[in-house]
């Protein structure tokens, strides 16, 4: 299926979570918010949440420094 992640489209299988997306994208959880179709999903949601053809998936991760 097709997915897009911050505007790139992208190939992923059929029936994977926001967890295992971000497992093979190689993203950590920690300091990482996720949008779909532009509504934020909270992390207790991640492994449960299955992921549809089309969705627009939007990462947003937090910076440190000064």
């Amino acid at each position: 299926m097709k997915i897009y992640i911050n505007q790139k489209e992208i190939e992923t299988q059929d029936s994977i979570s926001i967890k295992e997306l971000l497992d093979m994208q190689q993203i950590t959880i920690e300091g990482t918010a996720i949008a779909i179709d532009n509504k934020l999903v909270p992390k207790n949601e991640w492994n449960d949440r299955i992921l549809t053809d089309g969705n627009k998936i939007t990462i947003i991760r937090a910076t440190f420094g000064g």
